[in-house]
């Protein structure tokens, strides 16, 4: 049946798993490109650094940082990578798409503490401006350039493609957008590449290395050394702006929110599914991002009593599914209950009482014991009347409601009078027989009974 092992194997330690799975994404042929394109990254940072270092260049340094930050995209891709090749497990039921959202947050938050830190440097180099070689500030500027569009174009990055096309514009590209209608106005051949709107991360890119050069020109002809510490201040802040709407797009995911532009979609929806035959009501209702282009969602539906749930279930998943990939429906019927005239076994037919039926009721004590007024014991001795507060119908027996004669018109319901000598020995006054006091009313000689009887007699 199987070895028993009587030591069991100590848990791995997290570089061990963490080995383990850089393993599994490692035998992936998709892989080694971007392990590939990593290791180059690596190189070309610990060269820009040491450039920087040398030419004293705070806004080579500043787009420096944008080469790293085009590592941790490639870090976020192999994490991407990793999580297709997961599958779900008992602690993580809705699958690992989280991480790579997770990844996404992480690298946009980190590149703006980048920015806030030259930021920081630019503020303090306002005071006491250094000296700036321009010996490698031009060269360190291409390198960059080229690398960074070419590891932007080369590699399909799924997570930062989706959320730079889902997240909202930043200020610079609404100013480039709004450049670029100018320019497609008069050449519409370039509306294909300006429009809608540039890939954010190409576009910081360019407009990094555009203003380096501008800064190595100043330099060159004026000596105007502040300008270096204006670039810095100009590449952090459009950092900033590119990476902050992507920051609060994925940290709305991390927070279960509901997506904007969908939300008009799952009403119509609902709506839907609250017209479909037995379902009575839709509450309870909550969707949310479960991971880039994955929308979750959990439902309660309460259907009839006559409702077949898993017709019901069937139509209302049919309806959601086209926006909600993993979808929970809980079906429960109504939970109206039919009140019960007693606590014993009814009969079938102690419901079917006729319009107007005077009902019987079994004596409490003897006659004279009575009041006609209360129908409740007088003596001072005996217990609260029916009708005294805090007590009501404490001293009432149950209510039997028979009868055994059918409605001529076909309803199921029992037909009929009960006899007036039962209700004269109890002491009560017959309606519509102007005797005395009406059945529990003030009215005198009130009629009850109009047209025909079951017999055919003709009511008064």
């Amino acid at each position: 049946k199987g070895t028993i092992h009587l030591f069991r194997k100590s848990q791995r330690s997290l570089v061990g798993k963490l080995t383990h799975e850089f393993r599994l994404v490692a035998a992936d042929r998709r892989s080694w490109k971007i392990l590939l394109f990593g290791a180059i990254n690596l190189i070309c940072i610990g060269f820009l650094l040491m450039w920087c270092s040398s030419t004293n260049s705070i806004a080579l340094t500043a787009y420096t940082y944008l080469t790293i930050f085009d590592l941790f995209s490639l870090v976020t891709c192999l994490i991407s990578y990793w999580v297709m090749m997961k599958k779900p497990s008992p602690v993580y039921s809705f699958g690992f798409e989280r991480f790579e959202v997770l990844a996404v947050f992480a690298s946009t938050v980190l590149a703006q503490l980048g920015a806030l830190f030259i930021l920081k440097e630019s503020a303090e180099r306002f005071l006491e401006q250094p000296e700036i070689h321009t010996g490698r500030l031009l060269v360190g500027t291409f390198v960059a350039l080229f690398f960074n569009l070419f590891t932007m174009l080369s590699i399909r990055n799924k997570p930062f493609a989706y959320v730079s096309e889902a997240a909202s514009t930043s200020w610079l590209q609404e100013h480039v957008a709004d450049l670029s209608r100018s320019i497609c106005g008069i050449i519409p051949g370039l509306s294909s590449i300006f429009l809608p709107r540039m890939n954010p991360f190409v576009l910081i890119d360019i407009a990094g290395a555009l203003a380096l050069c501008i800064t190595y020109m100043l330099i060159e002809i004026n000596n105007y050394f502040a300008v270096d510490t204006a670039s810095a201040i100009a590449i952090a802040l459009m950092t900033f702006g590119t990476m902050y709407p992507m920051s609060v797009y994925s940290g709305k995911v991390l927070l279960q929110t509901t997506p904007p532009h969908v939300i008009g979609q799952l009403d119509k929806l609902l709506r839907e599914v609250s017209t479909l035959d037995g379902v009575l009501e839709v509450r309870n209702e909550h969707f949310w991002t479960l991971g880039f282009g994955t929308l979750a969602g959990s439902v309660h539906v309460r259907i009839r009593r006559d409702a077949n749930e898993q017709m019901v279930l069937a139509h209302v998943t049919n309806r959601l599914y086209t926006l909600v990939s993993t979808l929970t429906v809980q079906i429960f019927k109504d939970d109206w209950i039919r009140p019960t005239l007693s606590s014993v076994p009814i009969a079938n037919n102690i419901l079917n009482l006729s319009d107007h039926h005077i009902i019987p009721m079994p004596p409490l004590k003897a006659a004279d014991n009575l009041n006609p007024v209360t129908s409740t014991p007088a003596k001072p001795s005996s217990p609260p009347p029916e009708f005294s507060f805090n007590t009501p119908g404490k001293n009432v027996s149950p209510v039997i409601l028979l009868n055994t004669q059918t409605r001529p018109y076909g309803l199921g319901l029992n037909h009929g009078s009960a006899p007036y000598s039962s209700v004269l020995n109890q002491g009560f006054g017959i309606p519509g027989m102007g005797a005395t006091q009406g059945f529990r009313t003030g009215f005198l000689n009130v009629p009850s009974r109009y047209g025909t009887n079951a017999r055919g007699q003709p009511r008064p």
